[in-house]
């Protein structure tokens, strides 16, 4: 596998409700706590409790808006995590695999 998995991005993205939360600002271009909570079965300051996680890995970046801060997520870092997903889906595929022909090398022993 190429690269180093952060832990801390995946310890964010680990959770349902910040999971959620990406694809809610993902799909509206951004949002604020408050816009976020109206949309979530947690109250706001759950909400603002999870961007500020999110914010600290880098997948999103706040930006004063009136009274509150509006959240917009960070593609390149979104982006890294996507590849280290992929990195880790192909390593395990891989590591499958050979048990996959291991296990019929097995079977095959067994019935010759």
């Amino acid at each position: 596998m190429t690269g180093s998995i952060d832990d801390e991005l995946w310890s964010a993205v680990g959770d349902p409700t910040r999971r959620r939360i990406l694809d809610l600002l993902l799909a509206d271009g951004g949002g604020t706590a408050t816009t976020l909570s109206e949309r979530l079965p947690v109250t706001r300051q759950a909400v603002a409790k999870h961007l500020g996680v999110l914010d600290r890995v880098g997948l999103v970046h706040a930006m004063p808006s009136g009274r509150e801060r509006r959240y917009d997520v960070d593609e390149a870092q979104l982006a890294r995590a996507v590849a280290q997903l992929t990195a880790v889906g192909a390593t395990w595929d891989a590591r499958l695999n050979r048990i996959k022909r291991i296990s019929e090398a097995i079977q095959r022993r067994r019935q010759s």
